[in-house]
């Protein structure tokens, strides 16, 4: 599901009401462990964390008016879903996440690309996902970012 909203409260306003609190705690859980230098807002039709112009000017290269993506929030039909761009692109990361991950939840772990879908909203592994977003400055995001993007 896609909510038409131009910011954060906005669209938490739009989720149904038993999304409400676990959206709003996943959100303030990464909004507290990211590193400095991350800014949230709406991207793509969700709640989003990401790099600034102000830091990183040239932009998401699929579109240069977007800042650089890192991690978004979504309330999907079925689930709630974390899209991380670190776990996508540092496989040492992904690699650890997958181990942890069994010992902070009792269910499988169900898993994209980037995507981690929380189909039990009542068991999102909070810490989990806190000590996830420590793991990755602004910087090493913009050096792995620059490193696999398209060449021009």
């Amino acid at each position: 599901m896609q909510y038409d909203a131009d910011t954060v409260a906005g669209y938490i306003e739009q989720l149904p009401e038993e999304r409400k609190d676990p959206v709003e705690k996943l959100r303030q859980t990464v909004k507290k462990h990211l590193p400095k230098g991350f800014e949230e807002g709406i991207t793509y039709k969700m709640i989003g964390f990401y790099v600034p112009h102000s830091i990183y000017p040239e932009g998401y290269h699929c579109n240069p008016k977007d800042p650089l993506p890192f991690i978004n929030i979504a309330s999907q039909k079925n689930f709630v879903a974390l899209y991380h761009s670190g776990i996508y692109a540092k496989k040492e990361l992904l690699d650890w996440f997958v181990a942890e991950f069994p010992k902070h939840s009792k269910y499988k772990l169900d898993m994209g690309k980037s995507c981690v879908r929380f189909k039990k909203v009542d068991a999102i592994p909070y810490e989990l996902i806190a000590e996830l977003c420590q793991k990755m400055t602004v910087e090493e995001w913009i050096d792995i970012y620059d490193t696999n993007k398209p060449k021009k």
